[in-house]
């Protein structure tokens, strides 16, 4: 079975007046991810994952912030549209593991929430899907609070 792998990362600055979305859900918090979008780091960095591994580019080229359909758009309606480019090109999804990188708020008690919204946007089952949450120990934007960032690593099964 051939296979192949993709990593993917994004960064947004924390902003007020904005809702905080991670992994699909809201997150109640007093300032949200300013970006184009909702601004959803988790699941812009699976979609960067997912493209990487089908070596198809990024989420910015395939959903460009000059285009405005995309305008404040969910990104749990962008998943789906990556997911489905894997499948036409004979992809299943093995896994995806997530770390987010934010001081606050506390994403522990959000975990299995974010878990199996992110298994139900990919079609897989949660045991599939890892979501760690770490903070940087007040180093750089993220430490102070001032932003959030997520890696992702997904593995890809040729069907």
């Amino acid at each position: 079975m051939s296979i192949r792998v993709g990593h993917g990362y994004d960064l947004h600055r924390l902003v007020e007046g904005r809702p905080l979305y991670l992994a699909g859900i809201e997150i109640p918090h007093s300032r949200g991810l300013l970006g184009h979008s909702d601004g959803d780091v988790v699941l812009h960095a699976i979609c960067d994952a997912l493209l990487g591994a089908l070596g198809a580019g990024d989420i910015g080229e395939r959903f460009p912030d000059t285009d405005p359909r995309y305008r404040g758009i969910a990104s749990s309606k962008l998943v789906p549209q990556v997911v489905a480019l894997a499948r036409e090109q004979g992809w299943r999804i093995g896994n995806v593991d997530v770390t987010i990188c934010a001081e606050r708020p506390r994403l522990a008690p959000h975990r299995a929430a974010m878990r199996a919204r992110v298994a139900a946007l990919l079609e897989i089952p949660a045991t599939q899907v890892s979501i760690k949450a770490k903070t940087n120990e007040g180093v750089d934007a993220v430490g102070r609070g001032q932003a959030m960032a997520a890696t992702a690593v997904v593995l890809l099964e040729k069907t």
